[in-house]
């Protein structure tokens, strides 16, 4: 048999060149999502007050937030929960929480969170679970939820939310638990898709 000739001085070169670039590109990308997802993260810190400090250790200047407490990351450091139910935080969400889309759980339940739900959770396309339960949250329910292709926990109990439920949910097929009950709402409750099969709790 023929044994491989070595590469020549050129090939090797490009070779590693190529082998460099790569690895430096996917760096690059790596920081940039993980910069990207932090400021989203800490947009969302400055809204809130935290009298108990459980978002001390928010860092923006990390490379990515998956070191953080209370924030849970896959395999590529991409933020996929979000965990702050019962953390006696204050103030308002923030229209940057849409730009984590790989976010699979947003827990902010039992906390005294006020203003409205912003739209902009309606790009959140791998969201399984939206618990805002037990907070002072008002305004409409957005009918940009429903485009949670994979939702199926949306838990807006308690809160001071107005208006009807929005018609765009019941195209929603993976739901299988509503509770929007003690809220301001009005309006009749959908009963197609999978509102057809849910216990709704109104």
């Amino acid at each position: 048999m023929k044994s491989k000739s070595p590469l020549s001085p050129t090939m090797a070169a490009q070779a590693w060149l190529w082998t460099s670039l790569t690895v430096a590109l996917t760096f690059i990308l790596t920081v940039v999502n993980g910069n990207s997802e932090g400021d989203a993260l800490f947009t969302l810190r400055k809204s809130l007050s935290d009298p108990d400090n459980v978002l001390q250790s928010w860092d923006p200047t990390l490379v990515n937030p998956c070191t953080w407490f209370h924030i849970t990351c896959n395999q590529d450091n991409r933020v996929t929960r979000l965990d702050l139910g019962n953390s006696n935080l204050s103030g308002h969400l923030v229209p940057e929480l849409g730009k984590l889309e790989h976010l699979q759980y947003l827990e902010l339940y039992k906390n005294n969170i006020q203003g409205t739900i912003p739209s902009e959770l309606g790009s959140l396309k791998s969201l399984i679970s939206l618990d805002l339960y037990n907070n002072n949250i008002s305004g409409t329910i957005p009918p940009s939820l429903g485009r949670l292709k994979s939702l199926v926990f949306l838990r807006l109990n308690d809160n001071q939310l107005t208006g009807s439920i929005p018609r765009e949910l019941s195209n929603v097929s993976s739901l299988k638990v509503v509770d929007v009950s003690n809220n301001d709402l009005c309006g009749t409750i959908p009963t197609s898709g999978p509102f057809e099969h849910i216990p709704l709790n109104k």
